[in-house]
């Protein structure tokens, strides 16, 4: 009742038309000879997947090989959609349509039908798989020599889960093969060196927790708890990062007597300046200094700077969501900026077409410019860009809103309970608190602060007793217990055990 809630609320499919479906019904997978002879052929060179335990559609793969010259050669494979999704057919109309695959908490409503995206293009192990790839070669300090990209066809050898790549890395006791496990040492090793060159030239080092639930077979949140940013994320983030980057400079890196080829971007623009300020307002008064009158390099390091200094701390998810909310949104456009937050001149999404749709497109456009033909009508894909943009949002709204419907829903039998939480927002109705436990946040209605008037102080973040001078601010450290939950307005009210507010002097 609560996904069809929110699928109404968003005005999200329920089904695939039947004519899409049909047509992906009458596509078998089955590969040609003829179609094996066109692509380099990765088959028998060591490749796996890395993805989340209850993935389903595995659209990348990592492979791996010793050259003679000491070089590594690292194949990212990208599931070929494009392959079997052709411009303007059926599938293709619907996909374009949804944009992205949406992926609420105990539902997933996919791009593509489910016989593509979870089996046919899915990166499945110890079948064969056709792949757009980027290939590297490169030393071991992750120093690039070359690369090339080309359709392959590959066949993953094993599907890992992070957690199963974790213990790989930290060299716990699991029963693998050990090739493949000093593979995998390989990989994250460069990719540890990726990762420090990337923060170095200027990427924005945001770690926000990340909310998973246990749910039961009906879907009842069982429990809530943070997913933890380990080095098997990392591992796979930065190879996905680089494929991304070197497509976007591939096509968008041009001299000056080249003609520039019109191509998607994911494109992240400069924090405006009035967020920024607020942002250095709101960390000040929890005792971090952020210089705002910097050049935007520097400002990059004062960034990472505050974020390194608060981890561990209880402020430190309250940090990276108001820092989030400072910077601009990143879009997809024909109008290359770059992109801020990674300091990359040049960002594109290649590596996830089954979920994405501009992935799709980038595969396609990637396609045509490698058979030498250069027309592309840049008003038309300049459209379809906002349009994807636009479904980006609608499913990040639908997939937050689907979080706190579990959220609500797991809390609503721990009325009366007590918590300790942090000062999340500060409105003229109240006070929003998330909890420390679990990430969840409930509202402190104004009539529930009755000890005072207060009155909002919009550009320092807090709440001012008229009379007594007290003050709540973002940040400060509350204990609340439940007092009322609402599944159907997605909400929970708290009200307030001890108060650890300052006084105004």
């Amino acid at each position: 009742m609560i996904v069809q809630t929110i699928q109404d609320e968003y005005n999200l499919p329920y089904k695939y038309p039947k004519e899409a479906e049909k047509a992906a019904q009458k596509i078998t997978g089955h590969i040609t000879h003829t179609e094996i002879i066109k692509r380099e052929d990765f088959r028998k060179t060591l490749t796996f997947t890395i993805d989340p335990d209850n993935a389903e559609d595995f659209d990348d793969a990592l492979s791996i090989k010793k050259l003679p010259s000491n070089f590594y050669e690292i194949g990212i494979h990208i599931a070929d959609v494009t392959h079997y999704v052709k411009p303007n057919s059926s599938i293709d109309k619907e996909a374009l349509k949804r944009g992205t695959s949406i992926y609420l908490v105990d539902k997933v409503i996919p791009m593509l039908p489910e016989l593509l995206c979870n089996k046919i293009c899915s990166i499945r192990p110890n079948e064969d798989k056709l792949c757009f790839s980027i290939i590297f070669e490169m030393d071991k300090k992750a120093k690039i020599k070359s690369y090339r990209i080309r359709r392959t066809i590959i066949r993953s050898h094993n599907r890992f889960t992070y957690e199963e790549v974790q213990k790989i890395i930290e060299k716990l006791p699991i029963p693998n093969n050990s090739n493949i496990n000093n593979s995998i040492l390989i990989l994250n090793h460069l990719a540890k060196i990726l990762r420090k060159k990337r923060f170095l030239n200027g990427s924005i080092n945001f770690t926000q927790k990340e909310i998973q639930f246990d749910l039961d077979n009906k879907g009842k949140p069982l429990n809530i708890f943070f997913k933890k940013n380990i080095e098997a994320n990392q591992l796979v983030e930065e190879f996905m990062l680089l494929a991304n980057k070197t497509v976007a400079e591939m096509i968008g890196k041009i001299s000056e007597k080249q003609k520039s080829k019109t191509f998607i971007y994911r494109v992240h623009d400069v924090p405006n300046k009035e967020k920024i300020e607020s942002f250095a307002q709101f960390v000040k008064n929890l005792g971090y200094k952020f210089n705002i009158d910097i050049l935007k390099n520097k400002m990059v390091k004062n960034f990472n700077c505050i974020l390194e200094k608060s981890k561990g701390t209880k402020e430190q998810n309250l940090i990276e969501t108001i820092a989030l909310q400072a910077m601009a949104k990143a879009v997809y456009t024909t109008k290359n900026i770059g992109h801020y937050g990674l300091s990359f001149k040049y960002y594109t999404h290649f590596t996830s077409p089954i979920r994405r749709y501009p992935d799709m497109i980038v595969h396609r456009l990637l396609e045509k410019y490698l058979n030498g033909k250069y027309f592309v009508h840049k008003p038309s894909l300049e459209k379809l860009c906002i349009h994807c943009s636009e479904q980006e949002t609608i499913a990040i709204k639908a997939e937050r809103a689907s979080i706190k419907a579990k959220q609500v829903e797991f809390m609503s039998n721990k009325i009366g309970d007590i918590f300790d939480g942090l000062i999340t927002g500060v409105t003229e109705w109240g006070l929003y608190v998330e909890l420390n436990e679990n990430g969840c946040e409930g509202l402190i209605p104004m009539r529930y602060l009755n000890d005072d008037f207060y009155k909002l102080d919009k550009k320092s973040y807090r709440l001012i007793g008229k009379t007594k001078k007290h003050i709540y601010r973002l940040g400060d450290s509350l204990r609340v217990k439940i007092v009322r939950s609402s599944t159907k307005k997605r909400q929970l009210d708290f009200a307030i055990i001890s108060k650890h507010c300052s006084k105004l002097k």
